[in-house]
């Protein structure tokens, strides 16, 4: 009974987050998702709980193609498309890791989401904020 307290206390205060939040800090909150979703299906796998292992590696190839999908194709010229491939990448790897029941692939993709989060991380807030403010200036 506690867990689902817990689990709808969680769920809540992300909503609460992302009721206020920017879209920097949303793709940030996108990204630690994924890293939790990976960690929890590396879990399930190592555990042989199949169910558990579908369930989180899914939620992950959907945070990751939700990244994807918000990357800005006419600003972000040849990073953005490196990005983009990288994240295809990622998904392909989550696949590999679900079907062969192997911990490796997530290991991989979990440490290049973490060195992509890094990255994202290291941005100065002021440059966020311009870029947000050129952003809404545009439309």
């Amino acid at each position: 009974m506690a867990n689902s307290f817990t689990k709808a206390y969680q769920k809540e205060s992300v909503k609460s987050r992302l009721a206020g939040a920017d879209s920097y800090t949303i793709i940030t909150m996108l990204m630690q998702g994924a890293l939790e979703r990976l960690a929890r299906g590396k879990g399930c796998i190592e555990r042989n709980d199949l169910a558990g292992k579908a369930e989180h590696l899914s939620r992950a190839s959907s945070i990751i193609l939700a990244l994807m999908e918000s990357l800005d194709h006419s600003v972000g010229g040849e990073v953005t498309q490196n990005l983009s491939n990288l994240y295809e990448y990622m998904n392909m790897r989550i696949t590999d890791a679900s079907i062969e029941k192997s911990v490796e692939p997530l290991v991989e993709v979990m440490t290049l989401m973490n060195e992509i989060k890094s990255a994202w991380d290291a941005i100065p807030r002021e440059e966020v904020d311009k870029a947000m403010t050129l952003q809404l200036e545009r439309g």
